[in-house]
Order: structure tokens, then sequence, then C-alpha cells
């Protein structure tokens, strides 16, 4: 995990990270966002990473909603708009991107450049990359303190997880 670019929500100093590559577009990394809130919402010593990996070839505006959530993120709302399109998911055109920017008070000629000069695509491409060094290639893997989770990712198998990893943590120490 890299703080300086990666986007985490949570501790900075948590006993246990979970990184998740997710597609904006992809209906099981937004049943599995809520599962990731009441993670955190249970664990509070619980670090949380997201990491882009659209899958084009079936989410048709996968990119564009990642770009768009760089563009957010570029002014300081990165996490609001993860949370809208997430939340919105079969509203994942243009005018609904630009309509989320505007709720969100973006400046919206900013947002409307970035988006058209693709300026997160450097980024993204960076978190596929990863992805597919991880042996990813759909979504949405979990990895709990550096090991992949195989199992599902509902609540109480994924609380399982961070409980273990905590107890290997406080072995170690």
């Amino acid at each position: 995990v890299d703080e300086e670019r990666d986007h985490i929500r949570g501790p900075q100093d948590a006993a246990v990270t979970v990184v998740e590559y997710g597609d904006l577009e992809c209906p099981y990394c937004g049943r599995a966002e809520t599962v990731v809130r009441e993670l955190l919402s249970d664990f509070g010593d619980l670090r949380y990473v997201w990491r882009h990996l659209p899958l084009n070839d079936v989410h048709p505006h996968a990119q564009m909603a990642a770009e768009a959530s760089e563009a957010a993120g570029a002014q300081g709302k990165f996490w609001e708009m993860h949370d809208t399109m997430l939340a919105h998911q079969g509203d994942l055109t243009l005018r609904d991107i630009l309509g989320y920017a505007e709720d969100l008070k973006l400046d919206l000629d900013q947002f409307k450049a970035a988006v058209r000069k693709r300026k997160g695509s450097g980024r993204i491409a960076e978190d596929v990359e990863s992805a597919d060094l991880s042996g990813v290639s759909g979504t949405p893997p979990f990895f709990i303190n550096g090991h992949r989770h195989q199992d599902a990712y509902d609540i109480d198998t994924l609380s399982k997880a961070v409980r273990l990893a905590r107890a290997r943590v406080a072995l170690s120490t």
C-alpha cells in the first residue's frame, strides 16, 4: 500500500489492511461495498484500499467511471464520487456522471477537462497492472494483509479473515 497514491479509508497505522480491486460498474463490487462498510464500522483498526480494475469487456462505462472518480479525487472528492457511482451502477453515462459531479459541488470545468483529457488513465493502468501481477482477472478480489482472500466476501467470512489477520499480527509482535 502506497499512502501517497492509494485511495485509503481507515487509520494509516491499522494492523489489518484490506485491498480490493474493483470496477465501479460491477454488480458484485456494488454488493461488496455494503460488506466493506460494515467491516470498517465493526473493526476500528482496519484500513481499506480501493484499486481500479475496470472490466471494459463486460462493463462499457467502467473505464470512464474510474477516470471520473480520479477526476473527482483531484478535487478531494474521490470517495464521494466512488460511493455515488457504486450506488448508481445502472446510471454511469457521461451525462449521469456530470450530474454527480455537480451534486458534489465539484469545479465542473476542471472536472470535465480532466475527464476529457483522461488524466486518471495512467493511474488506473497502474492499478490494472498491479492486479495482473497479483493474478487477478475478475472483480472483486480482496487481499488481507497481502494474502489473497479466496473465500466468499460476505460479512461473516470477511470478518473471520480480518480477525485471523489481526491475530497473526499480534503473534508476530
